[in-house]
């Protein structure tokens, strides 16, 4: 898995290495379906304080498309743990839906049956 780290603040920056890995740790199990990972750091208002530290992750995948979580937090490391656990779970669901869709499987035995119908 690839990972760029992208982040103009230079107390993101000093987060770099603890993402990286972190995210390594938590997308291990499903790194070949993930080839590429970013993540955005930004702090929204600037030097004016209070909940404005912006986690952007975008997880390029095989099969689910590229999916982009986004959250805030008042720390740095907070908005990328919330990011993370919510890539987490966005990735199960995303698989899950597209590995069993019971109208789909209907709908294809409905055009089978119909075109050997002919």
């Amino acid at each position: 898995m690839q990972v760029h780290f992208e982040s103009k603040d230079a107390d993101a920056l000093a987060l770099r290495e603890v993402a990286t890995e972190r995210l390594r740790f938590a997308m291990r199990r499903v790194a070949l379906n993930v080839p590429l990972a970013r993540v955005q750091m930004s702090d929204v208002n600037g030097p004016r304080g209070g909940i404005d530290k912006r986690c952007t992750l975008e997880l390029r995948t095989h099969g689910a498309g590229t999916l982009v979580i986004v959250a805030t937090a008042k720390a740095w490391r907070a908005a990328f743990e919330a990011a993370l656990t919510r890539a987490a779970h966005a990735l199960v669901k995303a698989w899950q839906r597209g590995r069993s869709h019971p109208r789909g499987d209907k709908r294809l035995q409905f055009e089978a049956a119909a075109s050997s119908e002919r």
